[in-house]
């Protein structure tokens, strides 16, 4: 990271969104406990985890399934702020990131918790060392308003191999997945944390641009965002093969909180 302008403060008033993850149980008021449930079914897309005095512990647990048996390896728990679908068979749906032909397996109700068209974002995270694991956080089109708003703004995605004691690699930018008005730019930033610690990534988008940012310093300042709702989505992904031993499971994540504006947010 060569940058070294700093990201504006966070906005005084107090956060749409916000979550330290305190309680036993997860906020259904914040959060769903699903991977994009409607391109599979329920039993692949549930996510596991658990609390810790940290906050809330994404797992990757043995006998977990595929989230779709034909995109074998890839085992997923995520948490998103919101969910749309269309009709079993049809091709509407949020995140339509694949190019094969995702179809509606369970139709899913409409749920936006939270899904602003411009804001802020602040997640701070400890991200997997396990084998064959990366943990990401991205802003992504609902596409419940318009099957055009596809986009979006990744803040950050990490391989485990990625991470250093001093140093760790990760991706970022945008990605116009089907979006027209959208370039995808994504590039690959060394940051000077040890991801396996928490740290806070934070996006700001809206039409005055769109910043990533990693513990308070700009990395990457790309062009303004379409206006149109996005939801945020905190994945931890097996993306190998299952490892050999039952013995190094769970692969974990840990998710510390998460702060988020709705709004024109100014950016740094």
């Amino acid at each position: 990271m060569t940058s070294t302008a700093r990201l504006p403060e966070a906005p005084a008033r107090k956060p749409d969104l916000e979550d330290d993850f305190a309680t036993s149980t997860l906020r259904t008021d914040n959060w769903v406990d699903h991977y994009l449930p409607h391109w599979t079914t329920p039993e692949r897309s549930l996510a596991r985890y658990d609390f810790a005095p940290a906050g809330l512990r994404l797992r990757i647990d043995a006998d977990q399934l595929d989230w779709r048996e034909e995109d074998a390896p890839l085992r997923v728990s995520n948490l998103q702020t919101g969910v749309f679908s269309g009709p079993v068979g049809s091709g509407r749906g949020t995140h339509r990131h694949r190019p094969d032909g995702l179809v509606v397996r369970t139709p899913t109700p409409e749920r936006m918790l939270w899904a602003p068209a411009a804001g802020r974002v602040d997640v701070t995270v400890s991200v997997s060392v396990d084998e064959g694991c990366m943990l990401a956080a991205w802003l992504v089109g609902s596409e419940h308003l318009s099957e055009k708003d596809t986009g979006e703004v990744c803040l950050f995605e990490i391989d485990a191999e990625g991470v250093g004691d001093t140093r760790s690699r990760a991706r970022c930018g945008v990605k116009a997945h089907s979006d027209a008005r959208l370039t995808t730019d994504m590039a690959e930033v060394t940051v000077p944390v040890d991801a396996s610690k928490p740290h806070t990534w934070t996006a700001i988008w809206g039409p005055r641009g769109t910043v990533i940012g990693c513990e308070g310093v700009v990395v990457r300042r790309l062009p303004p965002f379409p206006g149109y709702p996005l939801l945020l989505m905190i994945d931890l992904f097996e993306v190998a093969p299952p490892s050999d031993s039952d013995a190094l499971y769970p692969k974990t994540a840990h998710v510390h909180s998460v702060r988020g504006w709705t709004g024109d947010v100014v950016s740094a």
